[in-house]
């Protein structure tokens, strides 16, 4: 093959052997690296960052890839002559059939392609090398007039060569190759001839797309992710009483209770799940206190937790008693278009009589604290809203007295490894008794709540509603 060189520069002269030897092995090692933590980080396929991750390793191995075979064959020097015996078959991955090189004499209109370049382009080694005017014929049609504006550009205006198109195979494969080359100039600055390096690249155009595409849809995904959640943090706030400061019962204010109460969330990256907390003043100056949560995370979860408190809240107001609300509850849950689980403590205080009367569903039972000292309230029966048709509820009913503290809280407060709800648990929060005794207002203990649970690394959001009862 002619040599690629212009007539109006010199030939640039080949690296030492050594230099491109230990180029070689440091793509080497490093290939090995690269593939190493490619192992390691393999997924099952379901995350998209683990297959934008993965999609990243597989083109920088290619690249590694076809970087050492590119030194290899510097190193090695030519290829030999076309009369040369015919190379074996290359095996797989091996760079012999995706890097090829032609030149073109304009003068004489001869073509001179490497074997290569007919192995890449599945051409029979025996015909003739096509012409520039020839080659649009093996090239797809949508790309023959980007090919023709290259080689134009070259032969006229002396221009590099340096674009993909794509190329159809005798066996009707496409291929995506990557073409770059230069005019070669005579003494009087005419071009003579043009040469160019044809690249296989169909490799690895598809791992860039498949990059492209991981990316796109962990992009995708994240924002997915954070539009629900803003959903569903805007729902959330939108239904539940404010988290910061006393809960201010309208009307009379807090006459009969002081109450507070927090929302914890979770220390994960869970989506905002369907935890609520409740006071409303009923009518005769009896107070609805709950908190409840349902199982899940999400959008759909929020707004079936928004349903279920507007549901709780209308009945409370209609004036019916914690058993049959529960009741109610677990029928407009277990009724429902989507299967939905809630756990829940209702308490309805009667401030004449410093009566609470409660039920509850499935959900750790409310604590009570007075004298500096607290204990855990005898629960009444009640499964889980939604988990049965016709569940039955019981109801439990407590005299309070003047400066008595009742605690409501969701079964993630004090985190477990896993474990089911046991009593047992309420213990870290019975400790805090001499606490509570000694703070002057509930916002003071649902602070104390917070400073000793508020860092825990819990799984899912939690609640907490302080209510103390004024003397």
């Amino acid at each position: 093959m002619p040599s690629h060189l212009s007539a109006d520069r010199p030939a640039a002269q080949p690296p030492g052997r050594g230099s491109v030897d230990a180029l070689i092995t440091q793509t080497r090692r490093l290939t090995g690296e690269v593939d190493a933590v490619r192992r390691d980080a393999q997924d099952d396929g379901t995350d998209p960052r683990g297959r934008w991750q993965r999609a990243l390793y597989d083109l920088a191995l290619r690249q590694l890839n076809d970087l050492h075979a590119h030194l290899a064959e510097l190193r090695d020097g030519p290829p030999a002559a076309q009369d040369a015996p015919a190379p074996p078959p290359a095996p797989p991955g091996a760079l012999l059939g995706r890097v090829g090189s032609a030149e073109w004499n304009l003068l004489t209109d001869e073509a001179v392609w490497s074997a290569e370049l007919y192995q890449l382009l599945g051409r029979d080694p025996a015909a003739p090398a096509l012409t520039l005017d020839e080659l649009p014929s093996l090239v797809v049609e949508e790309d023959r007039p980007k090919l023709t504006a290259m080689v134009t550009d070259c032969l006229v205006d002396a221009r590099p060569i340096d674009g993909e198109f794509q190329v159809v195979r005798p066996d009707g494969g496409v291929r995506t190759v990557h073409m770059m080359g230069e005019p070669v100039l005579d003494a009087d600055g005419s071009t003579a001839s043009m040469w160019a390096v044809l690249r296989d690249v169909s490799e690895l155009r598809r791992s860039r797309r498949a990059v492209r595409e991981t990316r796109d849809s962990l992009q995708r995904h994240r924002y997915r992710a954070q539009t629900e959640h803003r959903l569903a943090v805007e729902l959330q706030e939108a239904v539940l009483p404010p988290r910061r400061g006393s809960l201010r019962l309208p009307h009379q204010g807090p006459r009969h209770l002081d109450i507070a109460a927090c929302h914890l969330p979770a220390r994960t990256s869970s989506p905002i799940g369907g935890d609520w907390y409740d006071a409303l003043e009923l009518s005769g100056g009896d107070t609805l206190l709950s908190v409840g949560g349902l199982t899940g995370h999400g959008p759909a979860v929020t707004s079936t937790m928004a349903m279920t408190l507007g549901a709780l809240r209308g009945m409370a107001m209609a004036g019916t008693q914690p058993a049959q609300l529960m009741s109610w509850l677990n029928q407009l849950l277990d009724a429902g278009a989507q299967p939905a689980l809630a756990g829940a403590v209702c308490c309805r205080y009667l401030a004449r009589t410093r009566t609470l009367m409660w039920a509850q569903a499935g959900h750790p039972a409310p604590l009570l604290f007075r004298d500096g000292t607290g204990r855990r309230l005898h629960a009444p029966d009640g499964v889980l809203l939604g988990a049965t048709s016709g569940a039955v509820y019981g109801q439990a009913e407590e005299t309070l007295r003047a400066g008595d503290l009742l605690l409501l809280h969701t079964d993630a407060l004090v985190p477990r490894d896993g474990e089911p709800a046991d009593p047992a648990e309420s213990a870290p929060l019975l400790d805090l008794a001499p606490r509570f005794d000694a703070a002057h207002t509930a916002q003071e203990c649902v602070r104390v709540v917070v400073e000793e649970f508020g860092t825990s690394d819990r799984a899912d959001d939690a609640c907490v509603l302080v209510a103390r009862v004024m003397p």
